[in-house]
């Protein structure tokens, strides 16, 4: 172990010692994220910031079409209402995070209502998320005021003696509801932090330039495992006892920790911005870690098939470039279609992206950044593999 450390020490000075170093990774990013968040905060249209919400109404009836509209018209949560949808698709969307809640009005529900005897809602969510809380307020208040105007309009139906004024004296009750004498407001905190749109468009560049710069940053890592061997370096350590494996571990330990080091950095002057990377700090953490674990692998992929300082250059900024780009880094994914948004997925730019911004834009929880992280894991494994493999071959 102490000689895989010596070569990451070797590395890590090797880099700080040239001053470019500091200009890539700490002033770069931290320019480009008050342009990128300036620059959007100031011209971009106030953003919908409900939750959003799933519903699928089994029923068809009057009263779940009621309950649909006074659903909609909450301030706290956004439905999504998208044809096609099954109770099972809510419920992945749910766990995957796309949705922060969702609800299902089962077949028969309007009768039952009408009846006194309401069918039970279908609710898909998270307990351990925030949100929670507030998409089961908003329902309860939107189901008990539907409720109490079932009741108005039956016991206005029974005065009458006439079944047909039921429907007239619901929908009179409902509009009563809607423009009460004293109104109030239920807000979340969650909602209350995303109000700012010039905190929003930071919590977009903030992690997406942090991200795009430890990209560029590879170019220096890559020049000194490029150097290494331009100075048979490599040929004098392999005739040690120190295996391919170790060298290129000490390698990708340098990487890392300066990448890791950097997102530290970064998210410290981001939470300065009020860009609150600490609302969930484990998840903040995992993300940053896996983050810096595929970066790193990538650097050394690049290090290892770079023959020369120029090709470390081509090889370093245009992945810098294209995944960037692709992975939602200059424009936010959710801004494209669906299409778009998927093959913006091949980019490994556009799940860290997903599992920053879960946290620090979006109000979710700890449950909602492990998918990207496993998305991360995975092509760190698939870098660093192929690192591998062409390393024991260049060195044969």
């Amino acid at each position: 172990m102490n000689r895989i450390f010596d070569i990451t020490l070797k590395d890590l000075m090797q880099i700080l010692r040239n001053r470019m170093t500091f200009l890539f990774l700490l002033l770069m990013p931290v320019a480009f994220t008050l342009l990128f968040g300036l620059a959007f905060g100031g011209s971009s249209q106030p953003s919908d910031t409900r939750l959003p919400v799933g519903l699928l109404n089994q029923d068809g009836g009057l009263i779940s079409a009621d309950l649909h509209t006074l659903l909609a018209s909450s301030t706290v949560i956004r439905l999504d209402t998208t044809p096609g949808r099954t109770a099972t698709d809510l419920s992945a969307l749910v766990g995957s995070g796309k949705l922060a809640a969702a609800v299902v009005i089962p077949s028969g529900y309007s009768q039952s209502v009408r009846n006194g005897s309401p069918l039970k809602l279908g609710f898909y969510a998270d307990p351990s998320q925030a949100s929670t809380a507030t998409v089961e307020s908003a329902l309860l208040a939107a189901s008990n005021r539907l409720a109490g105007a079932v009741r108005t309009a039956g016991i206005a139906a029974n005065m009458t003696n006439d079944p047909a004024a039921f429907d007239p004296a619901l929908a009179q009750a409902l509009d009563a509801w809607q423009n009460p004498p004293i109104k109030l407001s239920i807000t979340s905190g969650i909602s209350a932090k995303l109000q700012n749109q010039n905190i929003m468009s930071l919590a977009q560049s903030s992690p997406a330039m942090m991200i795009q710069f430890a990209i560029a940053g590879l170019l220096t890592a890559a020049t000194v495992i490029v150097n290494e061997r331009k100075t048979r370096s490599l040929q004098r350590l392999l005739t040690t006892s120190i295996t391919r494996f170790q060298i290129l571990l000490g390698h990708y330990l340098a990487i890392f920790t300066l990448i890791f080091v950097q997102f530290l950095l970064l998210m410290l002057f981001g939470q300065l911005l009020h860009v609150d990377y600490l609302r969930v700090p484990l998840a903040t953490l995992l993300v940053a870690l896996v983050t810096a674990v595929c970066i790193a692998a990538m650097g050394l992929l690049i290090g290892v098939l770079a023959k020369s300082d120029e090709q470390a250059v081509v090889f370093s900024l245009v992945p810098m470039f294209v995944l960037s780009g692709l992975g939602g880094a200059w424009v936010p994914l959710e801004y494209t279609g669906a299409a778009f948004q998927a093959i913006g997925h091949v980019s490994p730019v556009a799940w860290a992206l997903d599992g920053f911004k879960d946290i620090v834009a979006r109000g979710l929880g700890f449950s909602s950044v492990l998918l990207p992280c496993a998305a991360l894991f995975g092509y760190a494994l698939l870098f660093f593999a192929l690192a591998l493999w062409r390393f024991q071959r260049v060195s044969e």
